[in-house]
């Protein structure tokens, strides 16, 4: 799939910063800006690229059969958003049972503007003792990549604040739509 995702790339003339990812073996992906449907397909082929085994958390409802067996393959873990449980304690558990995660969060939690990010990323990070790994996409030069290695202090605003730092220098697709 690497060489896929690069042949990929060339054609549709994007290119991935590369700064390969710290070796770590846990962390919380932050990636943005969230501005359309396609960061998925570059954020997933960029994840190929890279060699990492990026897992993402999607609606139980998405899967049905063959979607569900696609989704399952490119990492995704079904959750219920209906049932009245704690994402935030089910996606620490995972960290816990697991000896690699790279869980990646879209932290503006919609592709429209939305200067209220959702802080479940961060929580799950502070709780399951984790860097968060800061990602871009900007659209405007045709390129993404891994950033930078963010520790969280305990301070959510704080830190938010500065996440949103480092992504606001990245276009969008959509830049309008983006927080920055």
């Amino acid at each position: 799939m690497k060489y896929i995702a690069r042949l990929i790339f060339w054609v549709i003339g994007w290119k991935i910063d590369p700064n390969q990812p710290v070796d770590i073996k846990k962390c919380v992906i932050a990636v943005g800006p969230h501005t359309s449907n396609w960061d998925f397909i570059i954020g997933r082929l960029a994840f190929f690229q890279y060699g990492v085994k990026a897992k993402f958390l999607i609606k139980k409802e998405l899967f049905f059969f063959p979607l569900g067996v696609l989704l399952k393959s490119l990492g995704g873990i079904p959750v219920d958003r209906k049932r009245n449980t704690n994402l935030t304690d089910y996606a620490v558990k995972l960290f816990q049972n697991t000896e690699t995660m790279y869980l990646v969060f879209t932290p503006e939690g919609t592709r429209k503007y939305n200067p209220n990010w959702k802080k479940g990323f961060y929580y799950i990070a502070v709780k399951a003792n984790v860097p968060i790994y800061i990602c871009y996409m900007d659209y405007a030069n045709k390129t993404g990549g891994f950033h930078s290695l963010y520790i969280p202090t305990g301070d959510a605003e704080k830190d938010i604040e500065e996440i949103k730092k480092v992504m606001g220098q990245f276009k969008g697709k959509y830049p309008e739509l983006g927080v920055y």
